[in-house]
């Protein structure tokens, strides 16, 4: 008697909350990401030696960390980037390290506060990354 009970409290507590238009926490960070990648900008990096700077940006509350993802296909395609919060130093973040990105979205920054400002550091993988289109969500 109590697990059914049990079963009829949460049976009863989900059907109020979609009925009220809550949706489950599954929905709501697929949501969440859909509304961060979906005011993503829309970059392209020419092959050159040294890295390039895009920005300066300003974070806001749509995205809690800054990601990238490539815009290609063609197999074997990567750039390296990183972060630099300008107001507080030149260097990237994570020790003045970068991280290798392709076409799936990956995070360049982890739980950046809202009004952050900040440049995307870029650089080629390898002589492949001629010139190649990139998308930046923050």
């Amino acid at each position: 008697m109590i697990r059914s009970k049990a079963f009829a409290s949460v049976l009863l507590t989900a059907t109020a909350l979609l009925g009220a238009g809550v949706a489950p926490a599954s929905a709501q960070s697929s949501a969440a990401a859909a509304s961060c990648y979906g005011g993503a900008k829309t970059l392209t990096y020419t092959y050159s030696t040294a890295a390039k700077e895009y920005g300066t940006y300003t974070t806001s509350s749509r995205c809690g960390d800054i990601n990238m993802r490539l815009v290609t296909d063609k197999p074997g395609v990567y750039l390296d980037a990183c972060v630099v919060f300008v107001d507080h130093t030149t260097k990237c973040n994570h020790d003045n390290t970068y991280s290798t990105h392709g076409t799936e979205w990956a995070t360049v920054a982890t739980d950046v506060k809202d009004g952050t400002h900040f440049v995307l550091r870029v650089r080629a993988y390898d002589t492949d990354a001629q010139n190649v289109t990139f998308q930046l969500a923050y």
